[in-house]
Order: C-alpha cells, then sequence, then structure tokens
C-alpha cells in the first residue's frame, strides 16, 4: 500500500491531486462543476471534476481520493502517513494511519475561529414556538464545562460513557465532551427500559451515565431518572451519574448521583483537546441483532467523521448558511451521523427536534418548517405514512419555500409515502433522496445524490452508490451476480472510512456476521435489487431482524423476553407488514398446558415483560397461540411458513417435507383463521 504524508499538523492540509486531471477529465462542456467551495471541501483541482469522475476516481484510486479528503476537509495534530491497511476477509479495518485528531475540534473550534456567533443548534423543543439557539461559541463553552465535569470526577480517555437524554444541546454537549477527552460514549435511545440499559452499561462497562431528570415529549413527561436509578442496581461499573435538570420537577438524588448544571457551572469553560489516534473508539452503539443480544457497534475518529462529514454535504447538497432539520433522536445513528457529527463538522445549523410529527397537531413538522426556515429535510417514512393519513391542508398552510432537499432514512420508502413527500410537501420541486445505509456503515452508502446535475431520480429508489462504495449483488451459490434485472444479497466489495470496526468485546461475532457470509466483501444482511439502468433498490432484510418505525430490531431479541415468562417454553416472533409502522412484530406463542385455560392474562403479562425487557415500541402487534411450532428434524423454526400464514399466503407454502410433522401447519392455519374472525367481530 502507498504510503504518503497527507497532512500537516496544525491544519486542514493541501491536496496532493493536482496530477489527476489529466487522468479523469470528461471533455468539453458536459462537464459540470460538482463541488461548492464552501469551507471543507476539497480543493481547487478536485472541485472542477464532474460527479461521473469523482465516483471514478473514488473506486479506481481510493488512497488518493480518501487521503486527499481527509486532508483537505478534517484538521489534523499530527498528519498520517497511510490511508488505510483493510483486508475485509478478516475484518481487518484502519484509516489514516499514524494520524492524530480530535473530533470536537473538528466539530467546534475550527468554527468558532472562523465565525463563532453562527448558530450551531436550534433546540426545537417540545411546545412549538420556544426554540432555543446555540451558537458555535456557546457549545464549545458548555462541552469544555461538561468535559472539565467528566474528567474531575475521574473519568479518562477510553473510559465508556453511557448517555441516557432526550434530543438536546446537552446531549449533543455530554457527546462532543466525550471526544473531547477521549472518553467513549454509548447513546442509548431514551424510550428504552431500565433492563435494555443496564445490558448495555454491563456490555460497555460504562463508568458514568449522563441523563435527565424527566425527558419532554408529546406534552407528556417521562421519568428518565427513574429509569437510570433502576438499570444502575445491576451495574457496578458505574461510579457516577451526572443529572441535569429538563423539568423543575426535583430529582432524587442518591450516592452516586452527581447535580450535572450546578458541577458545570464550577468549571473552566475551557479544556484542551486529547489528540487522537484515528482508531482510536469515538463510539459504541447498540443494535439488535438476530442472536438476540444487542451488540456494540464500534465507531472510531478520523474515518467516520470523515464519511459523516461528505455524505452530509454531497448527498444533501448542503451549502454554507442552510438550517439542516433531521428529525432523527440522537440515540439512533441517524441522530449521531446527521444531527450531530456530519452537521457540526461542516459548520452548519443544525436542528435537534424533541416533539413528535402529531403534537401539538399534525402539522407540527411543517409549523417548524416555515418558522425555522430549514432547507434540508430528513424524516423516516413511518413518521410520513403516519402524516399523509391527514388532510393535506396541515401541510399546505405553512410556507415551505425554504426546503431545498427532502430526505428519507431508515427503512425503504413506499411509493404511496414517496410521492406525497415530493409532491404535497416538497411542491413537486424539491429532490428527494432515498438514503440506504445502516448503523454498521456509518453514513449514506447508497442514495439518488449526488449525481450529474439533471440526473433522474426514480421514486422510492436508492439508486447510486457514494463514493467509495462498491455495491455487488450475491447469488445463492455465493458467486456475484453480473448484469443488470438481477435481486440478490447486497453486499459491499470495498473498504470506506465510514464503516464499523467491531463489535465491542466480540470481534469474532464481527467478523461471522459481516465477513464469512461472503468472503472479501461486507454483508450487509439486506437484499437488493440491480434494475435495467444499474440502479439499486433495497427489498429488505434477509435475516431475523425486523425494521419497527425506522428501528431494527431482532426477532430473537424478543423471543428471550417473551420465553421468560414461566407459562412460555417456546415462541417465533417474525416481522408483518404494518400502513403506519412498516413493520410490527407477530408472536406465535406456545403456552404450557396448565396456563392454556387463560391465555389472555398471559398474554397480557407477555406484552409488559417485552415492554420492560426491551421497550415498548418492541411489543408484538398480533399474537398467536398455537399448541407447537413448525420444526425441522433438526429442531429449526420454519418461520418462512409462519410468514406465509400470517401473510394468508398458504396456497403456496413450498417445500414442508422436511418438517419433523407436516400436520403441524393445518394447526396453525386453524389457529389463524379463528384469530382473524375474533379480531373481525371485536
Amino acid at each position: 500500500m502507498q504510503t504518503i504524508n497527507m497532512a500537516a499538523p496544525g491544519c486542514r492540509g493541501t491536496t496532493l491531486l493536482k496530477t489527476l486531471l489529466s487522468h479523469y477529465r470528461t471533455p468539453g462542456p458536459s462537464r459540470t462543476r460538482f463541488l461548492s467551495s464552501c469551507p471543507g471541501t476539497w480543493s481547487s483541482e478536485l472541485s472542477r471534476l464532474s460527479h461521473r469522475d469523482l465516483h471514478r476516481l473514488s473506486v479506481t484510486d481510493p488512497d488518493q481520493f480518501w487521503g486527499s479528503a481527509a486532508a483537505d476537509r478534517l484538521r489534523w495534530v499530527e498528519p498520517f502517513h497511510r490511508v488505510r491497511d483493510c483486508e475485509l476477509r478478516s475484518g481487518r479495518i484502519s484509516w489514516f494511519l499514524g494520524g492524530k485528531l480530535n473530533v470536537s475540534v473538528n466539530c467546534l473550534d475550527v468554527h468558532v475561529e472562523r465565525h463563532p456567533d453562527r448558530v450551531a443548534l436550534i433546540w426545537e423543543r417540545d411546545e412549538p414556538g420556544t426554540e432555543l439557539k446555540v451558537t458555535y461559541r456557546e457549545l464549545l463553552e458548555t462541552t469544555c464545562r461538561l468535559a472539565n465535569t467528566l474528567k474531575s470526577h475521574g473519568i479518562q480517555k477510553g473510559d465508556r460513557v453511557a448517555i441516557y437524554m432526550p434530543v438536546s444541546p446537552l446531549a449533543v454537549a455530554a457527546m462532543l465532551a466525550c471526544a473531547r477527552i477521549g472518553a467513549v460514549h454509548t447513546v442509548v435511545f431514551a424510550g428504552f427500559s431500565s433492563e435494555a440499559l443496564a445490558g448495555r452499561i454491563q456490555d460497555a462497562q460504562c463508568k458514568a451515565v449522563v441523563t435527565c431528570n424527566e425527558g419532554v415529549r408529546g406534552g407528556r413527561r417521562i421519568p428518565l431518572k427513574q429509569t437510570v436509578d433502576a438499570a444502575v442496581k445491576s451495574c457496578p461499573t458505574v461510579q457516577h451519574v451526572f443529572v441535569s435538570q429538563r423539568t423543575d420537577t426535583p430529582a432524587v438524588m442518591g450516592d452516586l448521583d452527581v447535580a450535572l448544571e450546578e458541577e458545570m457551572s464550577r468549571q473552566l469553560s475551557v479544556c484542551p483537546a486529547e489528540p487522537l489516534d484515528s482508531e482510536d473508539l469515538l463510539f459504541l452503539l447498540y443494535t439488535s441483532g438476530s442472536t438476540g443480544k444487542p451488540k456494540g457497534i464500534v465507531h472510531t475518529q478520523a474515518g467516520y467523521l470523515l464519511y459523516a462529514s461528505l455524505t452530509h454535504q454531497y448527498v444533501f447538497d448542503y451549502q454554507d448558511g442552510d438550517v439542516f432539520g433531521c428529525m432523527a433522536d440522537v440515540g439512533w445513528i441517524t441522530g449521531h451521523s446527521y444531527v450531530v457529527y456530519g452537521p457540526l463538522c461542516n459548520g452548519a445549523t443544525t436542528v435537534l427536534f424533541e416533539s413528535t410529527p402529531v403534537y401539538p397537531d399534525p402539522g407540527r413538522y411543517w409549523e417548524t418548517v416555515e418558522r425555522l426556515r430549514i432547507t434540508q429535510f430528513y424524516g423516516a417514512p413511518t413518521a410520513l405514512r403516519l402524516l399523509l393519513k391527514y388532510d393535506e391542508s396541515w401541510v399546505k398552510k405553512f410556507d415551505r419555500s425554504s426546503l431545498r432537499t427532502l430526505g428519507s432514512v431508515g427503512e425503504p420508502i413506499n411509493h404511496e409515502a414517496w410521492h406525497w413527500f415530493h409532491d404535497v410537501v416538497g411542491d413537486g420541486r424539491c429532490p428527494l433522496v432515498d438514503t440506504w445505509w445502516q448503523t454498521e456503515t456509518g453514513g449514506v452508502c447508497i442514495a439518488p445524490r449526488p449525481a450529474e446535475e439533471g440526473a433522474p431520480i426514480i421514486p422510492a429508489m436508492a439508486m447510486r452508490p457514494f463514493f467509495g462504495i462498491q455495491p455487488v449483488l450475491m447469488g445463492e451459490k455465493g458467486e456475484p451476480l453480473s448484469g443488470n434485472s438481477v435481486s440478490g444479497a447486497l453486499c459491499i466489495s470495498q473498504p470506506w472510512p465510514g464503516m464499523a470496526r467491531g463489535i465491542y468485546g466480540d470481534q469474532q461475532r464481527f467478523i461471522d456476521a459481516y465477513f464469512k457470509p461472503y468472503p472479501g466483501c461486507y454483508f450487509t444482511g439486506d437484499g437488493a435489487y440491480r434494475s435495467e439502468d444499474g440502479y439499486y433498490q433495497i427489498t429488505g432484510r434477509m435475516d431475523d431482524v425486523i425494521n419497527v418505525s425506522g428501528h431494527r430490531l431482532g426477532t430473537a431479541e424478543i423471543e428471550d423476553a417473551l420465553d421468560e415468562h414461566p407459562a412460555v417454553p417456546e415462541t417465533a416472533v417474525i416481522g408483518f407488514p404494518h400502513d403506519v409502522k412498516g413493520e410490527v412484530p407477530f408472536a406465535f406463542v406456545v403456552l404450557k398446558e396448565e396456563f392454556s385455560d387463560n391465555p389472555p392474562a398471559v398474554l397480557q403479562d407477555l406484552r409488559e415483560l417485552v415492554a420492560t425487557k426491551i421497550a415498548k415500541y418492541a411489543v408484538p402487534e398480533h399474537f398467536l397461540v398455537v399448541k407447537r411450532l413448525p420444526k425441522t428434524r433438526s429442531g429449526k423454526i420454519m418461520r418462512r411458513i409462519l410468514r406465509k400464514v400470517a401473510m394468508e399466503s398458504t396456497g403456496d407454502l413450498g417445500d414442508v417435507s422436511t418438517l419433523d410433522d407436516p400436520s403441524v401447519v393445518k394447526e396453525i392455519i386453524e389457529a389463524h383463521e379463528l384469530y382473524r374472525k375474533q379480531r373481525g367481530t371485536q
């Protein structure tokens, strides 16, 4: 691998690509100036390349492409001497070797030097019209005070810190404070139960938790501190719980608890940034897997930040002065990459949306767009499907002329929602980018933009790979599928800087899940179709993971919770289509004989169990009590059959000869018929 000194200490670097234009020119007037000249972009030489040339360069000479991007866009403390050292068969992934930098410096200090009074965050609080604006200078000072608070309580480089907070400037400052001192944050969505929170704290061996007394959402108050108190009882590694006051309700404080604002007020507003290696851990983010145990996805410093920054700018056409509105919670990867790290690295103004799409009414999103003059709106199909059920007047009564780009995230968007979003919300004038990516990819991998000027966008299709992304579709025998109009397992054949580096504490599981199925490639777990024009359409998960309102949920995780009930010897959970949520869990439950007299009581227990163990959104929408489950002779549950029964497609069950007792299918079909009739009469 080529060894290049790509960046000078203390600066964003200078490009080494002056020779490339001669190799990658598109002659004549058809060449479009693709890259803008806003801060954080590439050098002027590279900015003359068309999108097609840039993409070709990114896959044919990734060292030059990514090396130049990293040198031009990021501020380095020490230069990197090698762009990458990657071998996908073994899961070895390293980028920008030898380089040192600090993510919080790239997100805050560099912008404070240029425009300290630019608004970094607009906190759109639960009550409309009560937004709070935070400048880059204010966010840096808050981050430094919080970082000094963590340091004064013994938090050091490499320590893990759990953040269990609603979307707020303090949650963002907590993430950046960890990044500033080299601690590793793991943000846990503030809707998770105490048991789910405890499991993540235990796995990461967190030394501290940052939380609030209460969250506020949709006019309701959520007792977050109470949840943390219950969680930390079983988490011996936790030494401190830092408690912020979101509301005026006093928090009950215990021995571990530290009043956060009080402590921060005593700290200096300056904190030296720790120089960190490119491959030091930045954060862990837990995502559901098919084994039942959530996995802590590992992201590191330089590669993740570069990829979040680049995708934020080019997928969404971000320009200086824009107000970027991503509606995601910071507890998910979308919030990490497109509420916090991507926008702040690019010096953007980013919106923190604390409320819900229908509070106080179904016009909330669009009233917010009008009031804050949002230029990019990035939301989830599940919210769009909810809103399109209401009259169009809820959209049209508000001025949406500030919007320039619309984006969809979390799951494939259906045609009805796409057209409503594009035609009604965007008045048919805003490009709509249906983005495909994952917690593991760090940022958008396939989306309609960037592209050549005027390139078509096909409804409900992710379409085009981003720079450096080389999708490949694999057939049933593990062979790469050539040509177009083909469907297969979606893999990526070349490493990219934003990809995950591992599963915390279990590197073998990481290799087994992502690199063993198709050696030499990253396996996404999704299926895809390549159209006759060569564009990509995501067809959904290929493993036992379902997508509820854009949140990935392992069916095994739900089954584990259900199986804890003394009445339940075994269960099987599948994903079932839902008009608004996309998918919901459908649970097939076997009850012990002594409990079969009163199924409704047991099912109510099971609902409460899942809500307690995981979260309310994980509770199955459907429960079907059956005598037994369809199993092969080796004991494997044939979920394919359960899906067909649930979908009422029993005319095409396929081969059932491998079942231990094929008569079980008739039993389950009859039970489902009865269930349908009962639901129809309710």
